[in-house]
């Protein structure tokens, strides 16, 4: 019947994404751009029609960097809630600080205010287990942000910004706020596909061995709408890179290409290009 040609015809686009991603990243390894010892895992998920697009190692535990950021806000956050902290202008002040510049002892302050590492890592299990399955935080970040201790997947990513986007999770409105002030990103800034205007609420992660970005995106159709939809990439290396900045630059534009890669496969599934 038509209605079933037509729901194989999107589950073959859908499935296209996912293999377009996949085949990219397979060139870029036998070119060795991206070398033996890097494992990624990538999540993209289409809130317009409520499905994943893109699954590749997402369960897999990866150094979470400065990724968690966010869910240290919200670890705050439920605080708040719970009428424990106040927040208040100079909690605002660090909170920015640690979103839009990733400042790590805005970050720490912030931990500590929740009550530590060990605090944050209960709030979010025992209040969220539906949400941080593969999250451990054990460490405040180290000097010179390195992290290589807490851990978390691209999976728990995936589903902490759909609960954000739903507004499920305590002070959703104001992370939101925080995650879309300007600052660098490697899913929308440099990816030439990707039409102006495209609203952006993310957070990037960066050490010596990893590299990543996490967030949504929302692009506006032709017909006006919005249609929103969640990226996240992670590029892991075993051992340091040995020049920080020329691999943390290949492998943000990695990224950059992937999220490419998965707009042209949304706006095509949406016709949100003439």
């Amino acid at each position: 019947t038509k209605a079933v040609r037509e729901a194989a015809t999107k589950r073959s686009q859908l499935n296209d994404i996912e293999a377009a991603v996949e085949d990219y990243v397979k060139k870029l390894r036998a070119r060795g751009a991206i070398n033996h010892d890097e494992r990624t895992a990538w999540s993209v998920y289409d809130f317009t029609t409520g499905e994943k697009l893109v699954d590749i190692n997402e369960d897999a535990k990866f150094q979470a960097a400065s990724l968690v950021k966010p869910f240290f806000a919200m670890a705050f956050f439920h605080q708040v809630k719970q009428g424990r902290l106040r927040y208040d202008a100079r909690s605002k002040r660090h909170m920015e600080r640690m979103i839009q510049r990733s400042n790590n002892y805005s970050t720490n302050w912030i931990m500590r205010q929740v009550g530590g590492p060990a605090a944050v890592q209960r709030i979010l299990r025992r209040n969220y287990p539906g949400v941080f399955e593969n999250t451990e935080i054990v460490e405040y970040i180290p000097n010179g942000g390195r992290t290589y201790r807490n851990k978390a997947s691209v999976h728990d990513y995936s589903r902490f910004l759909y609960a954000l986007w739903q507004e499920n999770i305590p002070g959703a409105g104001e992370i939101k706020r925080l995650m879309a002030l300007p600052g660098r990103d490697r899913i929308y800034t440099g990816a030439s596909s990707i039409p102006k205007g495209t609203k952006v609420y993310n957070k990037t992660g960066s050490t010596a061995q990893l590299c990543g970005d996490m967030g949504i995106l929302v692009v506006r159709g032709r017909d006006g709408k919005r249609y929103p939809y969640t990226i996240i990439g992670v590029i892991e290396k075993d051992a340091r890179a040995r020049n920080y900045t020329a691999w943390i630059r290949s492998r943000g534009n990695v990224i950059r290409e992937v999220s490419n890669i998965v707009y042209d496969g949304i706006s095509r599934h949406h016709g949100l290009r003439s």
